[in-house]
């Protein structure tokens, strides 16, 4: 009778466990249509990187195609080395155009063709330069040499700081430097093109990229903007694109351009038509598991947001997050920074789509006029298949993370209200990010006149993507009840390249055949067929993996 009893007693306790668990594991998601949060500004539709050469070669050339694909309005791309000097052959963390040189007088030799071939590039398609006004030429450089750097990844970090980080050694040749750039560009792409674009100075001066003092910083950036508007008042030019943790600088820079005497004019103020930061996370790795951190990220937005917003007269000032990633460095691959194991699965994916929802509601929060925030992932033209970089595609076949960037490009009209009993509140996350047992369940949802969207994500800071969890939709309050649902989904087994690679063994040298699999892999894949559902007959359910994103269309 004992035995009997400790039995069923067992047996009880194990049923009541694996309830507990099931009941936990249920998401419930509710999407109210007739409640308007805000338009769905594609904030998102921001790009960067380092390596300006890459823009027109093959692999580039591909992918900045299949991004400005993506956006019904204009895609912004930022790179850095625009007026690095050197021949234009790439390497990471490099990159060279020679727009500046000088004659044995030392009189300015300007030379746009390598900046007119990526700036071309980009207007082809649609897109629009985030034009950022550096790095320093070396025939300006106060201290040029060495000044190409050898840098690849394992090696120190400062060993790509040489002469391009210097101030200039005469402040007018680099205002009429900058003069000369955006007088050519009006000549080239005309007037109304060029006044579309925003131009930048420099990139993190508050930290390594800067080898000069604060108050060099911001006679450089008077000078810069001093050119830029004698060759057209009307261009847009701000700063001061502060690396994460830079709120003093960010802060110091503001009250120059408001209140400082102009380094050019003796005047007070400097101009500032948008002002722009960074935020990054910081990943580790923990018992040999990869744990994220969405928190550093939206605490660098929250703490410039604050700045920001400090200043009565900035109200409604276009803001842009310069980098918006992750962690810091893009080409830092995974077999020096383990850390970095994230980038080529789905956690870069749910990631991405558990951070900018966030960033949506921070930007709510503080009524910022967020512009866009630059993801600062591109591609590495001839590296190493799946090489662990921050990429968006790899030998020309786009990773899983490029997909959220599909599904954000299907979400029109307003934001609308949608609720979720298993999404980390915004506070909960700036406090201890996404840490407890639970997954974050969240939604970001979207209507238009005859469309509407919901984007799904199922993350947590650990990499794992050994569970799932049913979620349960109420599609409520659409102006009809009959509507049309295709779904999309990025997990392990769907629009997922890599899995499809690793399933190949991990070819180095993939045939034709493999990279036609691949680059069909590598793209947002349907579920299933559309079908009709009726919103009145109860909720919308599916399964969605841990570190999955899924995206309903709805149309009717």
């Amino acid at each position: 009778m004992k035995t009997f009893k400790k039995a069923y007693l067992l047996f009880f306790s194990l049923s009541t466990f694996i309830h507990t668990v099931n009941a936990q594991s249920k998401a419930s998601i509710e999407v109210n249509f007739d409640q308007n949060i805000a338009p769905m500004k594609r904030i998102w539709a921001w790009f960067g990187y380092d390596e300006p050469n890459y823009t027109y070669m093959k692999d580039g050339q591909k992918l900045l195609t299949e991004i400005s694909k993506l956006s019904p309005v204009p895609v912004y791309v930022r790179t850095h080395n625009l007026l690095t000097s050197g021949d234009g052959t790439p390497a990471l963390k490099w990159g060279s155009t020679n727009a500046y040189t000088e004659d044995a007088k030392g009189d300015p030799v300007y030379n746009w063709k390598i900046v007119d071939q990526i700036f071309d590039t980009y207007v082809k398609r649609g897109m629009k330069p985030l034009a950022q006004i550096g790095f320093m030429p070396e025939a300006l450089s106060t201290n040029p040499q060495p000044y190409q750097h050898k840098w690849k990844p394992g090696a120190r970090y400062d060993e790509i700081l040489t002469g391009w980080a210097y101030p200039p050694k005469d402040y007018k040749k680099w205002g009429n430097l900058v003069y000369e750039w955006v007088k050519h560009c009006v000549e080239r792409y005309g007037k109304a093109e060029v006044e579309s674009w925003y131009w930048e100075v420099w990139n993190e001066p508050d930290g390594a990229y800067w080898k000069g003092t604060q108050a060099e910083f911001f006679k450089l950036y008077d000078y810069a903007a001093d050119g830029l508007k004698r060759a057209l008042p009307t261009a847009k030019i701000g700063g001061a694109n502060v690396t994460g943790g830079g709120t003093k600088y960010l802060d110091a820079f503001i009250k120059h351009c408001l209140n400082d005497t102009n380094y050019v004019t003796g005047k007070i103020g400097s101009p500032l038509d948008a002002i722009l930061f960074h935020a990054k996370g910081s990943p580790r790795v923990v018992n040999g598991t990869v744990v994220m951190n969405v928190r550093a990220q939206l605490r660098n937005i929250d703490g410039n947001y604050k700045i920001i917003s400090k200043y009565p007269q900035l109200k409604n000032i276009p803001v842009i997050i310069g980098e918006s990633d992750p962690e810091g460095c893009a080409a830092c691959g995974m077999s020096t920074n383990p850390e970095n194991a994230y980038r080529n699965g789905t956690m870069y994916s749910s990631y991405t789509a558990a951070s900018f929802a966030r960033l949506y509601e921070l930007t709510d929060k503080y009524k910022i006029n967020l512009l866009g925030a630059v993801t600062w992932s591109f591609e590495f033209e001839n590296q190493p298949w799946f090489a662990g970089f921050r990429d968006l595609a790899t030998n020309g076949v786009d990773k899983p993370v490029l997909n959220v960037f599909r599904m954000f490009g299907q979400m029109k009209g307003n934001r609308v209200e949608a609720i979720s009993n298993r999404m980390y509140n915004l506070n909960s996350i700036l406090d201890s990010s996404i840490r407890k047992p639970q997954t974050d369940i969240g939604v970001l949802a979207t209507k238009a006149e005859k469309a509407a969207a919901v984007m799904l994500w199922n993350y947590h800071d650990e990499d794992k993507t050994d569970s799932k969890d049913v979620v349960s939709i109420l599609l409520n309050k659409l102006p009809v009840k009959m509507v049309t649902i295709t779904e999309y989904r990025i997990d392990t087994e769907n629009s997922n390249a890599y899995s499809e690679w690793k399933k190949m063994g991990s070819p180095q040298n993939p045939d034709a055949k493999q990279i036609a699999a691949l680059e069909k892999a590598g793209q947002l894949k349907m579920i299933g067929k559309t079908r009709k559902f009726n919103t009145a007959g109860g909720a919308f359910e599916m399964e969605l993996s841990r570190q999955g994103v899924a995206l309903l269309k709805l149309d009717w």
